[in-house]
């Protein structure tokens, strides 16, 4: 038996049911209208020395980020510095990106020295792990040492109001930075958050992003929230030819690979037709000019160490009576010594490759010269004309109108002479005549 419903429940059975369509309809998305997506970022890692390989790859890490519409680039760093017009290119990269930039020293132990220090600061947000140091962004000489007299001054002052320009852009202590120029100094994470240097300190890259959403930033003349929480990250590694460039500019490989390559031409002209170290050599070289052209070389350094190789070669195989091979030493060290400029860069040869180098190719020029001049002043040990001066026995009898035959050098040799030779005596041989030896009697 069924049961009529009023009509006032019917009118509010109905009204429940609208209320729930409506409902239902609020929370559906609308059609055409895409879910949220989750946040993406593009993440590098520098690790090592600043360099035009280091540059190139920021650079194009940052069209990557904008062409892929990334919310931020992250720039994982640990570098001991580097050359300082890398370091421009970047800082410059930095200032006029189109997307925000988060540069993290990380992860803990590495370090943000000399040319990385201005890379930190020209970031939207500068991060740095635990255990992580800043600063020290010091000019140095070609020696190791401060820069004395006017240049030291000049190159200081450029350098600090570069440092200071970039602090100033992006609201950071300028005080501390000139310090950092102009006495060395360097500082630890919590030290540098203090000082306003950076802005976070966060153990992992997720507690960066983290972090670091919800704060605003100014990107190309406007201003960005970031919202970075859960974001996608994409890893983006250096190219081929960026890798094999980044090898080539560590400045000691450059420098083994100059002298590698003036060894190995030595050794070809010193031995025509032996081929291999010609060709070793000249591809030493051509990438050790390569990688030097990277590291700001002076000239004049590289003049003279070609110099002191030409010295040494002369000595060797000359009468120098030691003051070429003196004098080529001298050049070469201080050519090595010399070969980066130091104004430019604070990655430089260490001193013992220098002089190990150096020393080694000067030892091994005038030793194998030695050993080829005395080799061409000996006379002959093999061949006919080894044969000059040697002893033998008369085996059948030599007279001047008729040739006999001797033994000499373990060999029956046909012989003439100018007087009567009979059996078993001794000769000594005087000279070749075609395929006859001339003897006469052994004194």
């Amino acid at each position: 038996m069924s049961r009529r419903l009023s009509p006032v429940a019917s009118a509010a059975f109905v009204l429940a049911l609208f209320s729930a369509f409506f409902a239902l309809a609020a929370n559906s998305p609308v059609a055409g209208e895409a879910p949220a997506e989750r946040p993406r970022i593009e993440l590098i890692r520098v690790e090592g020395s600043i360099n035009p390989a280091v540059a190139h790859y920021i650079s194009d890490a940052l069209g990557a980020a904008r062409a892929q519409r990334a919310s931020a680039l992250v720039i994982e760093l640990d570098t001991p510095g580097g050359l300082i017009s890398s370091a421009e290119r970047i800082v410059k990269d930095l200032l006029g990106a189109a997307v925000p930039v988060i540069v993290y020293v990380a992860p803990a132990g590495a370090r943000a020295a000399s040319a990385g220090t201005f890379i930190v600061l020209a970031a939207n947000i500068a991060a740095m792990a635990p255990g992580t140091t800043i600063g020290a962004a010091h000019p140095i000489a070609a020696t190791g040492g401060e820069i004395k007299g006017a240049l030291g001054v000049k190159m200081e002052n450029a350098t600090a109001s570069f440092a200071k320009a970039i602090a100033r852009e992006r609201g950071r202590n300028q005080e501390w930075i000139e310090q950092a120029v102009r006495r060395s100094v360097s500082i630890g994470e919590d030290e540098a958050l203090s000082q306003r240097v950076i802005d976070l300190v966060a153990p992992s890259l997720n507690d960066l992003l983290a972090a670091a959403s919800g704060r605003t930033v100014v990107v190309a003349g406007r201003q960005v929230t970031l919202q970075l929480k859960d974001a996608l990250v994409r890893r983006r590694t250096m190219t081929l030819g960026q890798r094999v460039l980044d090898v080539l500019a560590d400045p000691n490989l450059a420098y083994l690979l100059l002298m590698g390559g003036l060894l190995g031409l030595y050794f070809e002209f010193a031995h025509p037709g032996v081929v291999v170290p010609g060709v070793a050599g000249a591809i030493s070289l051509l990438l050790a000019l390569a990688a030097l052209e990277m590291l700001a070389v002076k000239l004049s350094a590289l003049l003279l160490i070609f110099l002191g190789v030409a010295m040494l070669v002369a000595e060797a195989f000359g009468a120098g009576y030691g003051v070429l091979g003196l004098g080529g030493v001298v050049a070469l060290v201080f050519g090595s010594l010399l070969l980066v400029d130091s104004s430019k860069t604070d990655i430089l040869p260490r001193r013992e490759i220098v002089y190990a180098g150096a020393g080694s190719l000067a030892a091994i020029i005038l030793a194998t010269g030695f050993l080829v001049v005395r080799t061409r002043g000996r006379a002959p040990t093999t061949g006919q004309e080894g044969l000059v001066g040697e002893t033998g026995e008369v085996r059948s009898p030599v007279a001047p109108a008729r040739a006999g035959t001797v033994f000499v050098h373990g060999e029956l040799w046909r012989a003439i002479g100018d007087e009567e030779l009979e059996a078993g005596a001794r000769v000594r041989v005087c000279g070749v005549s075609g395929l006859d030896l001339k003897v006469e009697r052994a004194r």
